[in-house]
């Protein structure tokens, strides 16, 4: 058969092709926008026809309905990333949790949680069959690589994405033809408080550095104050909107980079048609599974790497709780660690830890003498180096205990540090 013929043999409806699958089957999904919602809901709809079939996702975008109340004899959800649509479940018990490190989920498809069906979006083939994972390649394409069934969503509307991001349809076996807007993220609010972190983190960036940047408003405020920069280069799990205005505006270059010059690379994408426009049939950005892209033996590769995340709570001892309050699981470790740790042992290197001095609307601070009971350390003191508020930055590596307590104290915010230094002068027998 030619392409053709090999490809229109496979074409079904989502009913059909969810018909497939098998009770207890381990199934992954595509991963956050790059979801594909109309198979994903054809088998919420055939619920009936299983019984203990679990789902492996990281971020959930889509409604998530396979986790809803009363699915619990159908399906299990297990999160490799809690999101707002699966927190829930997660934190009730119809849903489980499994650590990791966003770098080495593809190692887990190949060993702990093999992996029977990926259900995956894609673009539609070129001429040589090949389709493009798009928005989503991350663990997405090496499920598809290890899955004994790959149902693939062909979205013409789907950005063809370069790098390592193609799967031809000799290895799908279903195909399901759909013709629908991508998962859109919308840009951030940014108030006052992000844009002074932003120009504070700005500050620690010199010109020729290759960043990463985490999802939110921190990040997309450190990017207002980057205008005056010159060839910065982008090596990231995920880029949004923001990036796109600094190509365009020439301060994205990619020319000093020491891997991939020229080359925006990453993993994931979460934005708005904007976004997926400039990305679509764009040789500067290419697009690799996040066990390439977030290995820190890869980052440490560019000069002048640095990461920015954000986090929940800094405890005076410098340890981050970025995932959990207490033992309430909010979100996962991603892959901060993979940057924190890649960025530290690239030789002018920096990470960067930025939050906000409170949460709660100004009634807790998010700098504690102790993280919260039950809290995850998902970055350890030895490998935290900036920390950042919006009242300045603190540097904590090669720093003692008593002087990493004190940078932090001074960035806390006022109305807390009496109550700070009074621990430290209790913890450490002298004064501040």
């Amino acid at each position: 058969m030619n392409l053709e013929q090999i490809y229109k043999s496979k074409v079904v409806t989502a009913a059909q092709a969810v018909g497939k699958i098998k009770s207890g089957n381990r199934i992954v999904a595509g991963h956050a926008c790059g979801e594909p919602t109309e198979v994903i809901a054809a088998m919420v709809a055939n619920c009936e026809a299983y019984e203990n079939v679990e789902i492996v996702h990281m971020v959930a975008m889509s409604s998530s309905e396979y986790a809803k109340p009363g699915m619990e004899v159908h399906f299990r959800h297990n999160s490799l990333f809690v999101g707002g649509n699966t927190r829930e479940a997660v934190s009730s018990g119809r849903a489980d949790f499994t650590p990791c490190y966003f770098s080495e989920v593809p190692s887990l498809f190949k060993g702990n949680l093999p992996v029977d069906v990926a259900l995956i979006q894609v673009s539609t083939p070129d001429e040589h069959g090949y389709c493009s994972f798009g928005v989503s390649n991350d663990y997405t394409k090496p499920a598809a690589e290890c899955a004994k069934l790959v149902i693939a969503e062909v979205n013409n509307r789907m950005p063809r994405t370069m790098g390592d991001s193609f799967i031809h349809v000799s290895e799908i076996d279903y195909i399901v033809e759909v013709s629908h807007q991508i998962i859109e993220l919308q840009p951030p609010k940014i108030g006052d408080v992000e844009k002074a972190i932003g120009q504070h983190c700005a500050s620690l960036i010199e010109d020729g550095s290759t960043l990463q940047l985490g999802i939110g408003a921190i990040p997309d405020a450190v990017l207002l104050f980057l205008r005056d920069k010159k060839d910065l280069g982008i090596h990231s799990e995920m880029i949004s909107d923001g990036v796109v205005e600094l190509v365009e505006a020439g301060v994205v270059t990619n020319k000093a980079k020491t891997i991939h010059p020229g080359k925006i690379v990453v993993t994931f994408l979460m934005g708005t048609q904007r976004l997926y426009d400039f990305v679509n049939n764009n040789p500067m950005v290419e697009m690799y599974p996040v066990d390439y892209v977030n290995d820190p033996t890869v980052i440490m590769k560019n000069s002048k790497m640095i990461s920015i995340n954000s986090c929940v709570q800094v405890d005076l001892m410098g340890q981050v709780a970025s995932e959990s309050v207490g033992l309430k699981q909010i979100s996962g470790v991603g892959g901060q660690v993979d940057f924190v740790r890649g960025s530290n042992m690239c030789e002018d290197g920096k990470s960067i830890m930025a939050m906000a001095s409170t949460a709660a609307k100004g009634t807790i601070s998010k700098i504690v003498p102790l993280l919260a009971e039950g809290s995850a350390v998902t970055t350890g003191r030895n490998d935290v180096n900036y920390v950042v508020t919006e009242y300045g930055i603190a540097q904590l590596k090669g720093k003692s205990l008593k002087d990493r307590a004190r940078a932090l104290i001074n960035i806390a915010h006022p109305n807390f540090k009496n109550e700070l230094i009074r621990e430290f002068q209790k913890r450490f027998s002298c004064e501040f």
